[in-house]
């Protein structure tokens, strides 16, 4: 029984450690037609945001077919935000200027 008590405490502090994660996030800037930082290291359960500083609109779109995610266009000053919950190597680009791309590692 006092076993199953710890295992069960060590799932709700894991469980409010991926929650502080997810809550706290990772911001991304798209700034001059890159992402930045790039690439980007995460715990998993890390709530990523991509924030557009251009004028011109850009997209979050996943690499990957399927896709996991993929924003709307994001004029200047908007937000798209993904939680990554999986490890795992995340490739991403804009789908309106292919030639911007970057990463999220998942640990």
């Amino acid at each position: 029984m006092q076993r199953l008590l710890l295992v069960l405490a060590f799932l709700l502090m894991a469980a409010g450690a991926l929650d502080a994660a997810e809550q706290a996030g990772v911001t991304v800037a798209i700034d001059n037609f890159s992402f930045s930082p790039e690439p980007i290291t995460v715990p998993a359960g890390t709530k990523v945001t991509w924030v557009n500083h251009d004028d011109i609109p850009h997209t979050i779109t996943d690499a990957s077919e399927p896709r996991a995610y993929k924003s709307a266009a994001l004029d200047t000053d908007e937000a798209y935000a993904f939680v990554f919950r999986t490890p795992g190597t995340y490739r991403y680009f804009c789908s309106l200027h292919p030639h911007m791309q970057g990463t999220v590692v998942v640990r």
